[in-house]
């Protein structure tokens, strides 16, 4: 029996992994990472929970990873850490990945095993073709997945649309020999499958962002994911157009610029690259700044240089900021800031709600469409998005012609099941979930500290501090009451003089003669002050009484 197990990506976006299994091996395709929600507070990035893959490490004969960018490479490190196989990918997807190793300094552990489109790799029963596909970043597979049971084709990432880098758009001819052969199943991304026609061609952003440069009197300024490689090379094409010199600032950016052009995906002419340092050496309208920050990070180049704190660079009138990315959900407030911040300084800024300078790199629904009638599969299984994402995708599949009992709505943990008599859904789940990373720690912070932070963010914290003689039970130090996220305690004084009085009347109530005199007096002081603090305030701030015996 064949299975397949979402353990992360459908029913939301991010955490895409899925694994592949069949006797007594076992494949992994992308391993990942999704950035937190509003609700997880503190924590740094959220990880699939790997148990499965743990469970039959013994079966696990590779990781296979469809593209570079973090929600589907970004997991890698922490996975590697439990358990260990071969990692393949195409050649800037694993030289991301051995930048993000060797900073977790784990490259000496790591099998790394490069792929290119048109291979076939062989992992125990399953024999695994590579196909080109077009996306945001360069190097993009799907896969054509060859299994005792018929074929099995998962998308990847995708769009059918032409890229400025020769050579790598999606290959609809291989996919459309995909199914004239015949195709089991086919896994296709649904992200985008709420927006009608096909993405705009690349052409129609490179026009736009042309237009823009021509436009304007003073520096261009553009921020972008760091991945995406074609927006990178149609911005040196029109600066080398225009004669003007490029400035690549930004770690991340740096990095992803000199492994695509060692590997010839970007070409930068002579002469047009130059450093930071020489930034002042140049006429304003002379220079293009590409760099990070398109998210509105804190800690980005393009957050320093809207709050004024960039050592090179300071934004002024004229200058024209390009922000050529998507707002992804959760990040447009830090992105309005930003955006404030730089029309405060003078600053022009372009960005997707008023021009179109940004594309998908996620099939629309005629792409989808075209995708399903290319493959022709027996039974469809849509992947990568929330719920509704992938109801909407099963329907577009049936009105494509798919019967509805061979359209297979999976959710994560949910097996997917291909033997001799066809496919359907088990009934049993298996383990699924994310895990929270916060710093080092991995999966230590759950609901219960959640909630603590949420409480502690939304109330504040009340400290008690007090000491009693142990011989006679006398208070001798305090109470001593400090708050923190809850008063100015300046402002309102009489309030937390009057929690004082509070505790004293529980300390003379409870006298040195009751039997756990201190137990009992802090857990009263819990009790009595939230009272009286929402009585008072209407608050509920987080109490915390140090009682000691001296």
């Amino acid at each position: 029996m064949l299975k397949i197990i979402p353990l992360g990506g459908l029913g939301e976006i991010g955490l895409n992994m899925m694994a592949f299994e069949c006797d007594e091996t076992l494949f992994i395709v992308d391993n990942v990472l999704m950035f937190p929600e509003d609700y997880m507070l503190g924590v740094d990035v959220v990880i699939p929970d790997c148990h499965y893959v743990r469970q039959k490490r013994h079966k696990l004969s590779g990781i296979i990873l469809t593209h570079a960018h973090e929600d589907h490479i970004g997991a890698l490190p922490l996975l590697l850490k439990e358990v260990n196989a071969p990692i393949f990918g195409t050649a800037f997807t694993l030289g991301m990945v051995r930048h993000k190793l060797e900073e977790h300094e784990l490259m000496s552990i790591a099998s790394l095993h490069e792929i290119k489109p048109g291979e076939i790799l062989k992992l125990g029963p399953f024999e695994i073709d590579f196909i080109r596909v077009g996306h945001s970043v360069v190097d993009g597979i799907g896969l054509a997945i060859k299994t005792p049971y018929g074929l099995i084709v998962h998308t990847g990432d995708f769009k059918i649309t032409h890229t400025t880098i020769e050579g790598m758009a999606t290959d609809i001819n291989k996919f459309a020999e995909c199914g004239r052969k015949g195709v089991l199943a086919l896994l296709s991304d649904s992200t985008n499958v709420e927006k009608e026609g096909y993405t705009i061609s690349e052409r129609e952003i490179s026009k736009t962002l042309d237009g823009v440069v021509a436009d304007s009197k003073g520096r261009i300024i553009v921020a972008l994911f760091a991945s995406n490689i074609n927006r990178i090379q149609q911005i040196i094409r029109i600066a080398r157009e225009r004669g003007k010199k490029i400035i690549f600032n930004g770690r991340s950016i740096e990095t992803s610029v000199n492994i695509a052009r060692g590997l010839g995906y970007i070409k930068i002419p002579d002469g047009l690259e130059i450093g930071i340092d020489q930034i002042d050496d140049y006429l304003d309208d002379e220079v293009i700044i590409i760099t990070t920050g398109s998210q509105g990070e804190p800690m980005s180049a393009l957050a320093r240089i809207a709050s004024g704190t960039h050592k090179k660079i300071k934004a002024r009138r004229e200058d024209t900021v390009i922000l050529s990315s998507k707002f992804i959900p959760g990040n447009e407030k830090a992105i309005a800031n930003i955006i404030n911040r730089l029309y405060r300084r003078g600053a022009e800024v372009i960005y997707e709600k008023i021009s179109d300078i940004h594309v998908s790199g996620h099939a629309f629904r005629e792409e989808l469409k075209m995708m399903i009638s290319l493959t022709k599969p027996r039974y469809f299984v849509p992947i990568h998005g929330e719920y509704r994402h992938l109801v909407l995708h099963a329907r577009l599949a049936e009105q494509v012609g798919i019967p509805r009992e061979r359209v297979l709505l999976a959710e994560n943990g949910r097996i997917i099941e291909f033997d001799e008599n066809g496919g359907r859904l088990h009934e049993k789940k298996v383990t699924t979930g994310r895990v929270l990373v916060d710093g080092k720690g991995i999966g230590d912070v759950g609901r219960s500290v959640l909630k603590e932070r949420r409480i502690l963010s939304e109330e504040g914290l009340v400290v008690v501090n007090m000491a009693f003689d142990e011989e006679t039970g006398i208070v001798i130090y305090g109470p001593e009451i400090v708050s923190r996220g809850f008063v100015f305690e300046t402002e309102t004084g009489h309030l937390l003089d009057d929690a004082q009085c509070v505790i004293l009347e529980i300390v003379e109530d409870i006298g040195p003669e009751v039997p756990g005199r201190v137990k009992k007096i802090r857990a009263r002081i819990q009790t009595s002050l939230r009272q009286y603090f929402y009585f008072a305030i209407k608050r509920r701030p987080v109490i915390l009484p140090f009682i000691v015996e001296v």
